[in-house]
């Protein structure tokens, strides 16, 4: 009777360890390689992203020191207020993607400058590396608008992905007048925990306790094959000594990535300010509170215009 216990613990544990690695190096290589979401013709694209004034509608892109080719649109208002903004989307999505905040900030007089992220829309790149590379990206982007639109104050709108990397971008960009972000990570192990329990519709526990050999699996699979370790895309660490104000938002029930991940970052800086959304998910903000956003997103980058 124990030699049959015995064997069947072995193959139960066999099957757990399988799986474990299994899933584990799928993960990873989804993290890695998200879906990419391509950006239409330039004239549908006006139409879909709402833009109308195509006379001041610019393609650009840059070549990052590792030989990337980034692709953005450079957008001047009618009527120049003499700032820009650099708008950061989220994960698997593009530049269009941040079309609603566009209209919003062009219509106040910034110049928008709408990056799609490496690995993301027409930008090149086969890796996604959640602001261990893009961190540079987005300091390159800043030296490009300095140089060529000569700015009085620029400023940085994330959402998501793109908020995260926003603020690790803080620890090597110091030229932001101020940045606002909207439903960031706090680190990566965190929101990998997250996922875990998303999918298997439980709470982050599962993937801190019963499936944690899979998020370790992820991470040494990364570390070996690609050579970035994701357990180092920190915003909550990247923030903690800059001079950069920064406005958090972060909808209540956010059901992608958790609120508790803004007061994570908030707790490395009480100089931030979080704004948590009521009745609010995902980067919903814009569309549940629209004037409230509106307010208080253009009152933070004016009270900080130099």
């Amino acid at each position: 009777m124990r030699n049959r216990a015995g064997f069947w613990a072995i193959i139960a544990l066999s099957a757990y360890v399988t799986l474990c690695s299994v899933a584990g190096i799928f993960v990873a290589e989804i993290a890695y390689h998200p879906q990419r979401r391509p950006v239409p013709t330039e004239d549908v694209s006006i139409q879909r992203a709402g833009l109308s004034f195509s006379d001041n509608f610019k393609n650009v892109a840059i070549s990052t020191s590792d030989g990337v080719i980034l692709r953005a649109w450079l957008i001047r208002p009618n009527q120049l207020n003499g700032d820009a903004v650099i708008l950061l989307h989220g994960l698997s999505d593009n530049r269009l993607g941040m079309s609603g905040y566009a209209r919003l900030l062009l219509a106040r007089g910034y110049t928008v400058l709408m990056p799609d992220a490496r690995a993301h829309g027409s930008s090149d790149g086969s890796l996604a590396t959640y602001g261990l590379l893009e961190r540079y990206d987005i300091h390159d982007w800043v030296e490009w608008i300095e140089l060529g639109e000569r700015p009085k104050c620029i400023f940085g709108l994330g959402e998501s992905m793109g908020a995260a990397q926003l603020l690790q971008a803080l620890a090597v960009e110091h030229r932001f007048c101020a940045v606002a972000a909207e439903s960031p990570f706090s680190n990566f192990r965190e929101i990998a925990y997250d996922r875990v329990g998303q999918f298997l519709h439980t709470g982050p526990w599962v993937g801190r306790t019963i499936f944690r050999p899979l998020v370790e699996v992820a991470f040494l699979y990364g570390r070996w094959k690609y050579a970035f370790d994701l357990e180092q895309a920190l915003p909550e660490q990247a923030i903690e000594n800059t001079r950069t104000p920064i406005l958090l938002i972060h909808g209540k029930d956010d059901s992608n990535i958790p609120v508790r991940h803004s007061e994570r970052i908030q707790a490395h800086n009480r100089q931030i300010v979080l704004w948590e959304v009521e009745n609010t998910d995902h980067c919903g903000a814009i569309s549940t509170h629209p004037q409230e956003f509106s307010q208080r997103l253009l009152a933070w980058f004016d009270s900080h215009r130099s």
